[in-house]
């Protein structure tokens, strides 16, 4: 018999503010007025605080600053390479999410298991997606041993897991986005379908759902950091029921308390970017986030190159997303194909590509 998803919540006076205040917030930061090149710096910022951030709060041991070296300029930290990859396959998993959004896409179980596949894969294919786990785990208190969550059993992983997607589905324009983020951020980590990664997809889970639901701010937002300054408090907000064990009140638990948490960081996130976007615009004279969004994920990054250059060659590509110079070469032919760039230079040894006309203006 299928599982159906139920989850206990109330709406209560906090989270109905907090919501109205949201929708201020997300309608203000919509129409301040961003160059390109502000809103890509600003892009590329949350990008790099959302993967320090969650990452961090797994025990990763990078500091902001090494990450940003890791990520943009190929920097290797020395006996720190699980922490690299780990950096790694979660800023190439935030890339697959931000493809995802652009999409407007329905949620499935596949794309939720290739996130985890990025997540988990740095450096190599992670296209195909990653299997549920085969057997139980358990969390454990690293200083005293003690069991702190027992999930549930792996025979139960998929019924869950599927039932929590076709909920996610059912409720989209039923429920508000913050809420569904919330709902599926708890239930996602409850059922921990995985020996590794849980909370890591989690976070990216809830990014897609609000990017999708509509509320993305441009893609220049972090929740992570809400939840990485006051670790203890994101864990308590997530630790509801009257049992550790899963079965014993965690599946039926109520999980107002979460959701008045979840919805208070998404009010400090967007306040914060309101005053961020706003100090940064100051000097702005348009706003192009209409012709932004013609473009993909790669080609918006890559418009970081051009705040520093008018020409840029395979080799600009191949360092900035850490590709083959074949793939590099590749990816800027299909650019030059579809209208993004021109051949600037066509020597075969050293060929330079710029900006086409049309968004050259961008700049």
């Amino acid at each position: 018999m299928p599982i159906k998803f139920k989850p206990r919540y109330q709406i209560t006076n906090k989270i109905a503010s907090a919501l109205i205040k949201l929708e201020g917030l997300k309608e203000r930061i919509k129409y301040l007025p961003m160059t390109p090149s502000v809103l890509a710096h600003l892009r590329e910022t949350a990008k790099l605080f959302s993967t320090h951030y969650s990452t961090k709060i797994e025990g990763n041991r990078l500091s902001e600053k090494d990450v940003e070296g890791v990520l943009t300029q190929h920097r290797h930290v020395p006996g720190r390479e699980r922490d690299e990859n780990e950096v790694k396959g979660y800023y190439k998993a935030l890339e697959e999410v931000e493809r995802l959004a652009t999409e407007k896409i329905v949620i499935t179980e596949k794309q939720i298991q290739t996130i985890h596949a990025n997540v988990m894969r740095a450096g190599r294919s992670a296209t195909v997606p990653t299997p549920y786990r085969d057997g139980q785990n358990v969390i454990k208190d690293s200083t005293t041993g003690r069991i702190v969550y027992m999930p549930p059993e792996a025979k139960d992983v998929p019924a869950l897991m599927t039932a929590l997607v076709s909920w996610l589905t059912t409720m989209d324009g039923e429920i508000p986005a913050p809420i569904r983020a919330a709902i599926a951020h708890y239930q996602f980590a409850t059922i921990h379908p995985y020996y590794d990664g849980n909370g890591r997809t989690a976070r990216l889970l809830t990014t897609l759902i609000l990017h999708v639901g509509g509320y993305d701010l441009k893609g220049i937002y972090s929740l992570e950091e809400y939840y990485a300054r006051n670790l203890q408090a994101y864990y308590d907000a997530l630790t509801v029921g009257p049992s550790h064990n899963y079965y014993m009140g965690r599946e039926k638990a109520d999980i107002t308390g979460w959701l008045e948490y979840f919805i208070k960081g998404m009010v400090d996130a967007f306040e914060k970017v309101q005053v961020q976007a706003k100090a940064a615009g100051d000097n702005a004279e348009y706003d192009a986030s209409p012709m932004l969004r013609q473009l993909g994920p790669r080609q918006r990054k890559a418009l970081t190159l051009f705040v520093r250059q008018e020409l840029i060659a395979s080799i600009d590509i191949a360092k900035l997303f850490n590709f083959a110079p074949r793939t590099a070469r590749a990816l800027l032919g299909q650019w030059v194909k579809n209208g993004f760039l021109v051949v600037a230079d066509p020597s075969k040894k050293a060929r330079k590509y710029k900006l086409a006309k049309k968004f050259s203006s961008l700049f």
